[in-house]
């Protein structure tokens, strides 16, 4: 794309106005001149930048029909806001001289997206020092330490206000901006009268009247927006994301039964349907939320939709959430979910001969994972894998996407940060203020008996970890420990509470040794570009953070923007479980990763996981895995739970809904060209034989069958169950199909 029209005009119209308001010796007037100014300055800068990045991207994309990764989008971003100065400007250059001219309106606007500029050219400069420090081909920093240490300290100290105020969401669809507005007014509104131990139902209720000043004063609205996102923790967005199904949704069913219209009773007698025949097909579904948040429940209405589409049974899993139910809690409960809908089909009005793994987010984390878990112990696999949105390296790792979290209103870095730690198991744990709990005997006798556990469960994990590590020193890595439990290969690492002196002897060879050995793959550069397990940090303690001096430099002089609010508290030092691939499938050896299913990924241009996908598609593209990625654009992160919002959010859900009908009614392949016979004499081809017709008709009929998915009876032998599954692994049903008759199955849903 061609971006020389673009900042020609915008330093034609730049210059224009500024000499204008020149003349004006007002206040108001030399805040536009010095806006137009600044913008002129960025514009300036950018144009290279941006050229540069046009130049290399392409050797970043997937391939040449899926243009996407993370320096395309951040360009796509800045042009996105250069679009807008561009707007605002030609309208100021055509209505400046007019006594209907809002000045002061009009010049905060500007002022707002000249900040947003400004941030979005030190993003920029932050993705050529990666660009230049990276592998060929890699998305993520390759080093430990060093620039993701650094990109990761500018991120805390950059000014992030300007794009939760007047420029909220400027980068996605114009139908979303409202929405997203407010979500971002009523999440500072909930975040001012947020406290730990009070219920969600009256914090709501007493934001209500709060919300007022968020709405018409949108600076203060994005300077409380970057203190929630700076300071509260996990439990914060826990309580807001679980706002709108838990008491509200509880209790709006009571509120409408009271506005009830009162009246003579009215009945209504519904025959009862006869029951359909069992489906062939089985949708099992992992809900997203960061690992921490949501149910079932908040994704039921596209659940709905997709159980009534595609006609099949659809079981969705509510696992154990984190914090309180760290990894591997969740993968454990999915995959247990899985093999029990294989084994007890019927219960679910299914015979499962096709079988689809579905979900969004961590969702779509937890599909990848329990297909790796499912190939491992040797279960049956699904027939495929629809992932939206995945995460798949679970850590604030450095890559030219993830630096949008400054300006993704539903996706901040701090917050990814708090959920994956939760996850991981990473999160200190924060002490109450006095004033947030009554300190009765109760609550002080629960509150020693809960740290009397935490640490017994912390000393229980260190003893067992060592353990481990002495006896898989002793009896070497085998084929064996990739088939061990996951909670044993969660075991394999030193408690957070552990001292840091016994945590400097050990190096990164120490910490993957033993049970999960087999598990990471081997340090050094792969062949293919692939990344490896030396993204995360190394076992040595952490150091301070370098100063703003000391850190990054900007090129010309620049300096960006400068938060006033304290710096987030990140951990750059992440436990050695999150090198574990059932928690991180990036970091999966190769020979785990040929043992999955076909995966087909559905993700966002401007999403911050867009290099996860990229890289996680690549991986297996390289391996020779039958993987596909389809890029949404100008849609944000989460937006199948938007999905009835606008037409751009329909079209979305339509594609995932389409990407899971072909996998389980795959089309059937085109019948095999008849050879070529030799020309028969003229009167033998005017009398066919009798039985001509019939056997045309027969094919017909046996080629629209197979268009409509019947699949033939087939039996096959249940694999052999592994030591693991003798010893109580939940084993797999027998794969033998059974036909019965085709009939329209009626969805049903299931919350597990």
């Amino acid at each position: 794309m061609d971006s020389r029209p673009l900042f020609q005009a915008l330093h034609a119209l730049a210059e224009d106005n500024a000499a204008f308001f020149r003349q004006s010796a007002t206040e108001t007037g030399h805040r536009f001149v010095a806006a137009f100014t600044a913008i002129r300055e960025h514009a300036r800068c950018l144009e290279p930048v941006l050229r540069h990045f046009a130049s290399v991207c392409h050797i970043f994309d997937l391939d040449e029909a899926t243009p996407a990764n993370g320096y395309r989008s951040l360009a796509q971003t800045a042009r996105c806001c250069l679009a807008h100065v561009l707007h605002k400007s030609r309208y100021v250059a055509a209505n400046r001289r007019s006594i209907f001219f809002r000045t002061g309106h009009n010049v905060a606007e500007l002022e707002a997206y000249c900040a947003a500029l400004a941030q979005l050219r030190a993003l920029l400069y932050l993705a050529q020092r990666l660009l230049t420090h990276n592998r060929p081909g890699c998305l993520f920093h390759h080093e430990e330490r060093g620039l993701t240490e650094q990109v990761l300290h500018e991120y805390c100290t950059l000014h992030k206000g300007c794009f939760y105020g007047r420029c909220l969401g400027f980068q996605f669809a114009p139908s979303i901006r409202p929405f997203l507005q407010t979500i971002a007014i009523g999440l500072v509104s909930f975040g001012e009268n947020y406290r730990r131990h009070v219920s969600s139902l009256s914090m709501a209720a007493g934001s209500l009247f709060t919300s007022g000043k968020f709405a018409i004063d949108p600076e203060l609205r994005g300077a409380e927006f970057e203190r929630i996102t700076q300071n509260l923790d996990v439990h914060f967005w826990k309580s807001f994301w679980n706002l709108t199904e838990t008491e509200l949704l509880a209790d709006s069913e009571a509120l409408s039964a009271l506005t009830r219209a009162e009246g003579s009773l009215g009945l209504e007698l519904w025959r009862k349907a006869a029951p359909a025949p069992p489906s062939p097909l089985l949708l099992v579904h992992f809900h997203g939320g960061g690992f921490v948040a949501q149910t079932s429940k908040s994704h039921e209405p596209y659940l709905r939709g997709w159980a009534q589409e595609l006609g099949a049974p659809l079981l969705s899993v509510d696992y154990a959430l984190a914090p309180e139910a760290p990894f591997p809690r969740a993968l454990e409960e999915c995959f247990f979910a899985y093999c029990w809908a294989l084994r007890n089909c019927r219960l679910l009005g299914s015979t499962a001969q096709r079988v689809c793994l579905a979900g969004d987010s961590a969702g779509g984390n937890l599909c990848l994972t329990v297909s790796m878990r499912a190939a491992a112990f040797g279960i049956r696999l699904p027939d495929g894998v629809m992932a939206a949105y995945p995460v798949t390296l679970v850590r604030a790792a450095a890559s030219p996407s993830r630096l949008l979290t400054l300006l993704d209103p539903l996706l901040p870095l701090s917050v990814l940060c708090k959920c994956l730690s939760a996850y991981a198991g990473t999160e200190p744990a924060e002490d109450e203020p006095l004033g947030l709990e009554k300190l009765s005997p109760v609550n002080m006798m629960r509150r020693d008996t809960a740290l009397l556990l935490r640490e017994l469960r912390h000393s229980a994990s260190a003893w067992l970890g060592a353990l481990l590590d002495s006896a898989g020193r002793s009896n070497g890595a085998g084929a064996e420990a990739v088939r061990k439990s996951v909670s044993e290969a969660a075991l394999d690492n030193n408690s957070p509470v552990e001292s840091r002196s016994s945590r400097k002897s050990q190096t990164c060879q120490d910490l993957l040794c033993g049970v999960s050995a087999p598990l990471a793959p081997a340090p050094g550069p792969s062949p293919s570009g692939s990344p490896q397990a030396s993204f995360f940090l190394s076992g040595e303690p952490p150091e301070a953070a370098p100063s703003g001096d000391e850190g990054l430099e900007y090129p010309d002089g620049f300096e960006p923007l400068r938060s006033d609010q304290p710096p987030a508290n990140l951990i750059l030092e992440a436990s050695p479980v999150v090198k574990n691939p059932f928690m991180s499938p990036l970091l999966a050896p190769d020979s785990m990763l040929r043992g999955l299913p076909p995966v087909h990924i559905v993700a966002c241009a401007l999403d911050p996981m867009l290099d996860d996908a990229v890289m996680f598609a690549r991986r297996l593209r390289e391996l020779g895995q039958p993987v596909t990625l389809r890029i949404v654009q100008d849609l944000p992160h989460g937006f199948l739970s938007l999905s009835g919002l606008c037409r751009e959010t329909r079209q979305a859900t339509a594609l995932c809904t389409r990407i899971i009908r072909e996998i389980l009614l795959p089309s059937a392949p085109a019948p095999p060209a008849a050879p070529a016979s030799p020309r028969k004499h003229r009167k033998l081809e005017r009398r066919p034989a009798p039985g001509a017709a019939s056997g045309r008709e027969s094919m017909a009929t046996g080629q629209q069958s197979g268009v409509l998915g019947l699949a033939p009876t087939t039996a096959t032998l249940e694999p052999s169950p592994t030591p693991s599954q003798e010893r109580g692994a939940p084993l797999d049903s027998p794969r033998r199909q059974e036909a019965g008759p085709r009939a329209s199955p009626t969805g049903r849903e299931v919350g597990a």
